[in-house]
């Protein structure tokens, strides 16, 4: 097993174990078993009880969690350092001997269905998912994460234990843990933890390859009932180690990022009073990635919107910003990232997601390097290479 330590004087530690399993690496029939099995395994090991794993962290003060993604699953806690040992024992009882009891498997069926029911009374979730379905249509990464609910109600704890031997296993994982540690000490306890675990089978971590698409799939619209018109406009876009894709990076940030002077958020809101949110967001894979703009409207007011979405990306493909728009913009985006960067819980789980995929390091001053390095040629190449009219898919629920 893999171990990232990122040394502080915090007497917090953010640790936690990420593993290389999402809803990718579901095979057909699976779908939303990732995320299953993430919930399953907080409900019993061959140690502990539910309420005992609760109280085992939530009973020192600290806090237990877990995620899953498209292309990982990530279990972690906050404790005080002193506690580490006991957070180590736990994190790997819940990974690696989770027992996925019949009983509390049929219990948490109706919890993962209840959370199943409100993503889809959430359309502006929704969309996000069914856009990248489109997208990568056939493949696993279109799946979304949680699944169906008459797909939920079949499983049993026989379809978990097949899906955990697969995927959570030490070399499949890494350990990560920000703050106040002795690394020794640490390997020492994670070595104490792992000794009974057995392997069952060999691995299988191999992606499904995913071909570019270089053509966009047109123009949906799903009739949902909905006061507001939901509208997603997108493109696959580039993977984690595409040296592309920080050009697109800075450009995600001009056209729809946090800031309210982003043009989407300055044309359809400020000037025009379209909108009440409008976003641009892109996420990148291990071979692929998604860039996408998303904004709520009127019915009535969703071609308008559309028409200036679509003009303030051909802007960008037909002009290079100017020498004070491209420092502004890079001098924010870099400012957003040392201010983000101050929160040590989000940046455990970003450093430990990059070990995960990349083996190396989040290295928040190379990011920086590259952004900085960027030229208004560098964004217009990619700009007319992504916002292309035909490699724009639209989505609209109304």
């Amino acid at each position: 097993m893999r171990i990232i330590h990122l040394p502080s004087d915090s007497q917090v530690v953010y640790c936690g174990i990420a593993v290389k399993a999402g809803t990718r690496h579901e095979q057909p029939g699976e779908e939303g078993l990732a995320h299953f099995c993430e919930h399953l395994s907080f409900k019993g090991t061959e140690r502990r009880s539910a309420v005992q794993i609760i109280n085992a962290i939530e009973g020192l003060g600290g806090e237990l969690n877990a995620f899953t993604n498209k292309e990982d699953t990530v279990f972690y806690c906050a404790i005080q350092s002193k506690h580490i040992q006991k957070a180590v024992d736990v994190l790997c009882d819940i990974v690696f001997h989770s027992a996925y009891p019949q009983h509390e498997v049929e219990k948490e069926r109706e919890v993962v269905c209840d959370e199943i029911e409100s993503y889809e009374d959430s359309p502006a979730e929704l969309i996000f998912d069914e856009i990248e379905n489109i997208l990568f249509e056939g493949h696993p990464l279109g799946h979304n994460i949680l699944g169906t609910s008459e797909q939920v109600r079949q499983y049993t704890s026989e379809d978990a234990r097949r899906f955990t031997s697969r995927y959570y296993r030490p070399d499949n994982s890494i350990f990560f843990v920000s703050g106040n540690v002795d690394f020794k000490r640490l390997t020492a306890s994670l070595n104490n933890s792992l000794k009974s675990y057995e392997p069952q089978g060999t691995l299988e971590a191999k992606n499904s390859p995913l071909p570019w698409g270089g053509v966009g799939c047109g123009l949906f619209t799903r009739q949902r009932g909905t006061h507001q018109a939901h509208v997603i406009m997108g493109t696959q876009a580039y993977a984690a180690d595409d040296q592309r894709r920080w050009a697109l990076y800075l450009l995600n940030n001009i056209i729809g990022g946090p800031g309210l002077n982003s043009r989407l958020n300055l044309s359809l809101r400020e000037r025009n009073g379209l909108v009440y949110t409008v976003e641009s967001s892109m996420v990148c894979y291990g071979d692929t990635g998604c860039w996408c703009t998303y904004f709520g409207c009127d019915p009535h007011d969703v071609k308008r919107c559309c028409q200036l979405v679509r003009r303030e990306l051909d802007k960008l493909m037909e002009r290079p910003l100017s020498a004070t728009q491209l420092r502004n913009a890079k001098q924010q985006l870099l400012g957003q990232l040392a201010i983000a960067s101050d929160s040590r819980e989000q940046f455990s789980l970003d450093f430990a997601k990059n070990f995960l995929h990349q083996g190396k390091e989040r290295d928040l001053s190379d990011i920086m390097r590259h952004i900085d390095n960027l030229t208004a040629e560098d964004l217009k190449k990619t700009a007319q290479e992504l916002f292309a009219p035909e490699r724009i898919t639209t989505l609209i629920y109304k």
